[in-house]
């Protein structure tokens, strides 16, 4: 009888820790879903706030980089011709999707740190930035459709650059 009584609260012992243990499982999947919501809504308000490109150095790229779910990243130069061909495109881009997609502008003779990171060696030179890491580059000037194509690759998860 003593055995009974014992194998008996045992037996209710663990249905009670293992349905602690749903319960917790349950409670670190809402908290890690609601983690990821405040993420995502954090850099919706901080992308819809963008309408022309930031002004990216040496001392706030990675930070900067870091904050935006895709972001475009133009390396010029003030003396570069092409590179002023190129950078209305990347305003009008920047207005275009403002909330949508991120623009940065480094320029390298003043930031030469993150260039030579990256390797850039012909100007302009534009990256594209997926939460942080880069997925593309794009060397020389090119008119904006084909610009407006790279993005649209990488915009990912059926949501659209285009609304």
């Amino acid at each position: 009888m003593f055995i009974a009584l014992v194998c008996a609260r045992n037996i209710a012992d663990l249905a009670s820790s293992e349905a602690m243990t749903d319960d917790d499982e349950l409670e670190a999947i809402k908290q890690r879903k609601l983690a990821e919501l405040q993420k995502a809504a954090s850099a919706r308000e901080i992308m819809s706030g963008l309408s022309q490109p930031i002004v990216l150095t040496d001392s706030n790229f990675a930070s900067e980089v870091g904050k935006y779910p895709l972001l475009l990243v133009d390396f010029w130069a003030p003396w570069c011709g092409p590179c002023r061909m190129v950078a209305p495109i990347i305003e009008q881009l920047a207005r275009e999707y403002s909330g949508r997609v991120a623009f940065g502008k480094l320029n390298v003779d003043e930031n030469q740190l993150v260039a030579g990171t990256f390797g850039i060696q012909s100007i302009p030179t534009m990256m594209i930035f997926k939460t942080g890491k880069p997925v593309d580059v794009i060397v020389g000037a090119l008119p904006k459709a084909q610009i407006e194509m790279k993005l649209k690759q990488h915009s990912g998860s059926g949501d659209s650059i285009y609304r």
